[in-house]
């Protein structure tokens, strides 16, 4: 996976009922002006919310030919069982699957935030609150030279 041409994605598990309509709309929005300057590498890490918005969005881009590409970076362990049922059926569209832990700990979604912000030159996020495990990636992000686009603007 080349850094260059990928973004990661994070956001909030609970968005805004107001503001969902604009954050879909922007995100998709800057998807497309992303796949146009050559980004095909999408990753998520599959939280609910604003993670499992764009990977669908990813999904519907790679069933309209768009030539991109949905990585997970896995993590269900204390989910419901109602809950992995909707991540697997998003896992089975993945292009790739990245274990970044075998097992869950504390402290193990940071160190999966920090993979997947690693791993991209981008980073398109739904940022609403400070002192989050969001604002912990972006500003994470921001300090390791990442375009970041805030869709939550």
């Amino acid at each position: 996976m080349n850094k260059l041409n990928t973004c990661c994605f994070t956001g909030h598990r609970k968005l805004p009922k107001e503001k969902i309509e604009h954050i879909i709309k922007r995100l998709n929005h800057e998807i497309d002006n992303l796949i146009s300057k050559g980004v095909t590498n999408f990753i998520s890490g599959g939280s609910f919310g604003f993670e499992q918005v764009a990977a669908s969005l990813i999904i519907a881009k790679k069933e309209m030919g768009r030539g991109v590409r949905l990585i997970f970076a896995k993590q269900d362990k204390l989910w419901s069982a109602e809950q992995r049922e909707l991540y697997n059926n998003l896992l089975a569209e993945a292009d790739e699957i990245i274990y970044v832990l075998e097992e869950y700990h504390n402290g193990c979604m940071k160190k999966r935030n920090r993979y997947i912000v690693d791993c991209s030159a981008y980073c398109i996020c739904a940022l609403l609150h400070t002192l989050s495990g969001t604002d912990r990636t972006v500003r994470y992000a921001r300090r390791k030279g990442l375009h970041v686009i805030n869709v939550a603007d």
